[in-house]
């Protein structure tokens, strides 16, 4: 029995969540690579891996669905213990299939599970019931996987190139506008192409949002865009070039919950606000720091430590 149901089906981002592979917003040479699984049937152990809300959990709940095939959803963030592995995953991984043909197991954020309890244990399970259950990980940090569970992986990373996205915003676009018809809310198109290049890639972000604002203005106006919280880093960088670690604390006590977007925006903007000969010491600062990102207890020490760092051995335009 398939356990895909979703009793949040009043969120924009579930009710309107594609159910086909083709209705999915991705380049062609990525659908076509699950339109030959889901054709043939020969889905190996997949590791989906890209930006949150790209549309990985949909494309998996595509393929199983349009195989009929038996399927269970674990989220990894918020039930990825060793017990859940053990009871849950281990019941349903080692049953036969009511509909026949091989079942499937999505663990979505798999990159929050415990690298050294579950993550371990969940290899020895894929070797074990390979034959009668297939594994869909997805992941918005590939780092995270230990290599010993990623090279059972045959990875999908959803990426789209940069002179790609405006074709696939503007169908995003489209898609939100039939959207917000259906729901009969009003909209200024300038404002609801603003939102989408504000959060482009993270689509689900954008529905969120829109929902939101909608619930409690009743149309999409200028006024939500002051109403999203965009990551600045310009009073970041000024503190950084005076070394005023005080300022920096404060700072990173307001945006310590978006910590891959601080260091995101660092990277991207590194040509254009640091040395050139300091550039190479930034990156490597950054990637230490993401590294480390998938190991610490707390991101708001993670971050300052990184801002700290990057305030002694980065030399600024």
């Amino acid at each position: 029995m398939s356990d895909l149901g979703n009793p949040l089906d009043w969120i924009w981002a579930e009710k309107y969540r594609p159910r086909l592979i083709d209705d999915v917003i991705l380049p062609e040479s990525i659908k076509n690579k699950f339109r030959s699984m889901v054709k043939t049937r020969e889905v190996p152990h997949l590791l989906l891996s890209g930006h949150r809300g790209t549309g990985k959990t949909t494309i998996a709940l595509a393929m199983v669905s349009e195989m009929g095939s038996d399927a269970i959803v674990i989220n990894g963030s918020l039930d990825g213990n060793i017990d859940t592995l053990r009871t849950k995953i281990q019941e349903f991984a080692s049953a036969m299939s009511l509909v026949g043909g091989r079942k499937f197991v999505i663990l979505d954020e798999a990159d929050y599970v415990n690298p050294n309890s579950v993550m371990p244990a969940l290899r020895n399970f894929m070797e074990t019931h390979s034959r009668n259950c297939g594994f869909i990980l997805t992941c918005n940090h590939r780092n995270k996987i230990i290599p010993e569970l990623y090279s059972r992986l045959y990875e999908v990373a959803f990426r789209v190139d940069k002179k790609d996205a405006p074709k696939f915003a503007s169908k995003f676009m489209k898609r939100v506008e039939t959207i917000l018809r259906e729901e009969e809310v009003q909209y200024d198109p300038p404002v609801l192409g603003a939102v989408i290049l504000r959060h482009y890639p993270d689509f689900r972000k954008v529905l969120n949002e829109l929902q939101g604002y909608s619930s409690d203005n009743g149309k999409i106006d200028s006024g939500i865009l002051g109403s999203i919280r965009d990551v600045s880093i310009e009073d970041l960088v000024e503190n950084l070039k005076k070394k005023n670690y005080t300022e920096v604390r404060k700072w990173v006590s307001a945006n310590a919950d978006d910590e891959a977007g601080v260091y995101r925006k660092l990277y991207d903007s590194a040509t254009e606000l640091v040395d050139s000969a300091s550039i190479p010491v930034l990156v490597l600062v950054l990637g230490k720091y993401q590294h480390y990102s998938a190991f610490s207890v707390d991101p708001e020490v993670n971050l300052s430590a990184a801002l700290a760092e990057i305030m002694v051995e980065v030399t600024w335009k």
